[in-house]
């Protein structure tokens, strides 16, 4: 008898976030429940996404479950964290052995302030859940996907963000999400750059710049609760970085002053992003081609791309019996 095969695919907007407070302790008492723990903040999908193909091979009985991760066609098992744990609590759900095959593929590059883990997160258990037949509600999936990022220190609240859609303001942390849209003019490019990779693990960890992003985030986020628009978000983006004091902790100075050049452009604004070597740029469409020449000032160091605000959270593609088996 030939296996059974199933293959499904989901698509996820990579996220930009321009600010955020870490919530991790009430009072000075770490909170030891991940789904309280989290961020505020504000951030914005884009056009751009994370495609997550998940493939089921039904086993024998007498077989092991198998599982097998790829990021951009590189093969990591294991190594990626975030899905392997979103994997481990599903396989508590088998009732019969799979081979379980996770291809991630982003538009954008990993570790660089996309919310690429968020994105993987989401089209891993989104995937799972369509392929195994295991009728999570939409509440339970996003829980699942927070907390693998929080336990595993790659994200607070991308997945939040991701899951609504658009601009919106993240105003309580921990999950489910408490989140709301902010309204933004259409014909809005964001053309963004990347030097490279910064582990958000590490700077989660960092105690001074921990304190100095609390501090910093709770006051980005009370001026954009006084005035939610765009222009009040890129404003406290751009007040988050300074006053974190990020690009001089963090030395990056190339970034500090591409940001002052695409400042003295007559654009919405440009900031850092949260968390990544990287920078993003917010204009209209008509101001695209000269916000790109600074960008491209940058090469052959930085990477550019031109991307625009998604109003959609995860999206399913396909769903397929297949005959072929991926590589």
């Amino acid at each position: 008898m030939v296996p059974n095969k199933r293959e499904v695919i989901y698509e996820v907007p990579h996220r930009i976030s321009g600010f955020f407070e870490i919530v991790d302790e009430i009072d000075g008492t770490s909170i030891k429940n991940p789904e309280r723990i989290g961020s505020r903040g504000a951030g914005f999908n884009l056009s751009a996404v994370g495609r997550t193909t998940v493939l089921i091979k039904d086993l024998e009985k007498h077989e092991n479950n198998v599982i097998r991760v790829f990021i951009n066609n590189e093969k990591v098992d294991d190594k990626a964290e975030t899905t392997y744990h979103i994997y481990e609590n599903v396989k508590k759900l088998l009732t019969c052995p799979k081979k379980i095959s996770i291809f991630h593929n982003f538009d954008l590059p990993v570790g660089c302030g996309y919310g690429a883990s968020g994105s993987g997160a989401l089209g891993t258990i989104y995937g799972l859940n369509k392929a195994l037949n295991l009728n999570l509600s939409i509440t339970e999936k996003g829980r699942i996907a927070h907390i693998a990022e929080v336990v595993k220190r790659t994200g607070l609240g991308t997945v939040c963000g991701q899951l609504r859609g658009g601009l919106c303001i993240l105003k309580e942390p921990g999950y489910p999400c408490v989140s709301e849209s902010i309204k933004f003019p259409p014909n809005l490019k964001i053309v963004c750059g990347s030097f490279g990779m910064i582990h958000t693990k590490s700077i989660l960890t960092d105690p001074i710049l921990n304190l100095k992003i609390k501090r910093a985030g709770r006051r980005a986020q009370a001026k954009l609760l006084k005035e939610r628009n765009i222009k009040s978000f890129i404003k406290a983006s751009i007040e988050f970085v300074d006053e974190t004091e990020m690009l001089k902790i963090l030395e990056l100075n190339k970034i500090e002053d591409l940001i002052k050049e695409l400042n003295n452009l007559k654009i919405l604004g440009a900031s850092m992003n949260q968390l990544g070597r990287s920078v993003y740029a917010i204009c209209k469409e008509n101001d695209e081609r000269e916000v790109r020449e600074i960008f491209e000032t940058y090469k052959p160091e930085i990477r550019v791309f031109n991307t625009s605000i998604n109003r959609k959270g995860p999206c399913f593609v396909s769903d397929e019996k297949v005959k072929h088996s991926h590589s």
